[in-house]
């Protein structure tokens, strides 16, 4: 895809670590000016504690041929996200796609414990991380990207719609409303774009094999099937350059706006745009995980990547 998206400007907030990491150097590899902004620098760590930085991420969006420019900011503090949107228009004077992988919140998750039992305080940050943080973003950044027709927002989330649309026992409701929420803000975002002839699509990668993902397993990228002892469906795992070649495909995609107001997978797309993931493979995760997975069927990923 190099050179797809040569002259634009994207910014992809939440850009530490994860799918957003990959979304913003598979973005410069396409040729895209990259603002990744977050709140692990190379001078002091998040809540997240853990060792990626927006710095980093910029270092390899370098290494990818592409060019970026890493800054620090709290998305929750709307001052900090203010001055971000206007770095950006005294840079470039416009922002073309707003990738929004804001998050953080896994370390406050408390997994099936119900709503009267989860610490109210975890539970509300996770709520203020993926809702609050988005729509301070949305509100800065926005004006920006309504300038020119074409502008697309990419909202992260854990989930197809359809998924989503079901509470599963055993989740937590505090993480089901924080992940739920990017369906109908994507459709919302969608809607008030319209007139500007821009367009906002929710997105959610399959069974991640972040860097924390991995960490988890006590894996690493190159043996990662050594957690499927441990945990047998994670055969249908992908990488996070798999969700960041589909999400770039789809910001080149000049008949992008067949997908506004929807909530899209990397399998989806990647079936669509013709995307594989860096093994060769195309894995197709969440009709895995409905069709396989919640069935009870063994592990098996064949007809599924």
């Amino acid at each position: 895809m190099s050179g797809e998206l040569s002259g634009k400007v994207a910014l992809v907030a939440g850009g530490t670590r994860g799918a957003s990491r990959a979304i913003a150097v598979e973005l410069g590899r396409a040729g895209a000016h990259v603002y990744v902004s977050g709140r692990s620098t190379r001078h002091g760590r998040s809540e997240v504690d853990r060792p990626e930085t927006v710095e980093g991420t910029v270092d390899l969006i370098e290494a990818a041929g592409g060019t970026g420019t890493a800054v620090r900011v709290d998305h929750l503090v709307s001052d900090e996200v203010a001055a971000l949107a206007e770095r950006i228009d005294a840079g470039h004077g416009r922002l073309d796609l707003l990738v929004d992988g804001i998050w953080g919140g896994d370390n406050h998750l408390e997994w099936g414990r119900p709503v009267w039992a989860h610490s109210l305080e975890k539970a509300l940050r996770m709520i203020r991380l993926a809702i609050d943080a988005h729509l301070i973003t949305s509100h800065h950044l926005l004006p920006l990207l309504i300038r020119r027709p074409g502008g697309l927002v990419v909202e992260l989330t854990d989930g197809t719609a359809e998924y989503n649309a079901k509470y599963r026992e055993g989740t937590a409701l505090p993480y089901y409303l924080a992940k739920a929420s990017a369906h109908p803000l994507a459709t919302g975002e969608a809607a008030e774009l319209a007139e500007y002839g821009c367009h906002a699509v929710a997105f959610t990668p399959g069974w991640l094999r972040s860097e924390a993902m991995l960490d988890a397993y006590g894996v690493t990228e190159e043996n990662w099937r050594a957690a499927t002892v441990r945990q047998p469906h994670f055969v249908i795992s992908e990488t996070p350059t798999f969700a960041g070649r589909t999400v770039a495909a789809l910001a080149a995609d000049p008949d992008r706006a067949r997908w506004s107001g929807q909530t899209v997978s990397s399998g989806q797309l990647a079936a669509v745009y013709g995307i594989d993931d860096v093994d060769g493979s195309r894995p197709d995760a969440w009709r895995y995980v409905v069709e396989v997975q919640e069935t009870g069927k063994p592990a098996d990923a064949s007809g599924y990547r």
